[in-house]
């Protein structure tokens, strides 16, 4: 029993000692409502308007104005494209033969018909011979037949002339076969243009379809490329684009586009396009690399600074000044560009659009501009 009573004294003992220490749980610090108490007699309030560290009143919100005003956009697409000759061919044999004479100098300046390569006609030439002996003993007999049969010889009947007339026609077919024989081992410019290299010699075999050179028109060229699919509202025939090459730094080309595809490709999402560039003086060669650039400049926009945007649920809006008051209204962002957006809003030129401290306003907020030139007080 002396023991109960001496664990009840002594947690007595330690309650009295933390309450002195530490004052009675759930109640205010020792001290606390009378420094309240003490404040409030003596009048100290929080600040005109408000609770303490809270500005009252109702001044005007600090803003970055400018005017509104217009400028065009330029649209630039550029991209990599090479260039080939608008007219070229790859000259082949289409018959087999041993090459005779050849006129292939390498980068030569050849005309429509001159002759490059020879291949060895005697052969050729032989039949074309024959065939033609064969037609002239045809034609003979039909002539012989007919006169006969004017003279009223009755042994020349209708069938006999109708024979002779059908070997006439042969002949003259077996005649032309053979020319087109004979025209196929002599192998001509098919245009006017510039010779490519080639490998071929006299005394060579050529089995037929084998390439023998190269021929390029290059007095005016054609260069492909891919541009965007976003681009396609400015592709039209005609349409100027500015070209550059790394092999002619520093000159700019113009160009005309004379084509474009008809749709989309599914996988790059872009459009072909060719452009042709006059070329008289062959400055420039096929197959170079070109940057291609084309430009449209639209009508002039409302820009503004990237700053004056803001964003809601709503969408973009900007602020601006209306009788010394804060006001908003929404926007379209047409285009932006670096530092700059273009702008489709319904409001007049010359309006002051808040650029910076719109974070901080209300509809109908006083604002005054930072930048306004402080009045100086009159001097008496």
């Amino acid at each position: 029993m002396n023991k109960f009573f001496y664990v009840i004294a002594s947690v007595a003992i330690l309650a009295g000692a933390y309450a002195w220490s530490f004052g009675v749980p759930g109640g205010p610090p020792a001290g606390v409502e009378s420094e309240a108490a003490a404040a409030q007699g003596a009048g100290v309030s929080g600040g005109p308007g408000g609770p303490p560290g809270r500005p009252g009143g109702g001044g005007a919100t600090a803003v970055v104005l400018m005017p509104l005003n217009m400028q065009p956009f330029e649209d630039t697409f550029r991209a990599i494209g090479s260039s080939e000759a608008v007219t070229s061919a790859t000259l082949t044999s289409d018959v087999s033969g041993r090459v005779v004479e050849v006129n292939l100098s390498s980068n030569a300046q050849v005309s429509e018909g001159d002759l490059l390569v020879q291949l060895d006609a005697r052969a050729a030439t032989l039949s074309l011979e024959t065939a033609q002996s064969e037609l002239e003993q045809a034609s003979a007999t039909v002539a012989r037949y007919e006169r006969l049969q004017q003279s009223g010889n009755s042994t020349v009947t209708e069938v006999t002339i109708s024979e002779a007339q059908l070997a006439l026609r042969l002949a003259e077919a077996t005649v032309a076969q053979a020319e087109l024989v004979l025209e196929d081992l002599t192998i001509r410019a098919p245009i006017s243009g510039k010779l490519g290299l080639s490998d071929v010699n006299v005394g060579d075999f050529l089995t037929a379809n084998t390439p023998i050179v190269t021929l390029d028109d290059s007095s005016a060229l054609l260069v492909e490329f891919e541009l965007p699919e976003r681009s396609v509202g400015y592709l039209s025939l005609g349409r100027e684009v500015t070209l550059e090459t790394p092999a002619t730094t520093g000159l700019f080309f113009k160009g005309e586009i004379t084509s474009f595809d008809s749709r989309i490709d599914d996988v790059t999402r872009s459009v072909t396009v060719k452009v042709q560039v006059e070329n008289p003086d062959e400055t420039l060669w096929p197959g170079m690399t070109f940057t291609a650039r084309l430009s449209n400049m639209s009508d002039p926009l409302i820009v503004v600074p990237t700053t004056a945007i803001t964003w809601s649920r709503d969408g973009a809006s900007i602020w601006f000044e209306d009788d010394g008051k804060a006001q908003s209204t929404p926007v379209t962002i047409l285009h932006r560009r670096d530092e700059n957006v273009w702008l489709d809003v319904d409001l007049p030129l010359g309006t002051l659009v808040i650029t910076e401290g719109a974070h901080k306003l209300r509809a109908g907020s006083e604002i005054t501009d930072v930048n306004a030139p402080v009045q100086q007080p009159e001097q008496s």
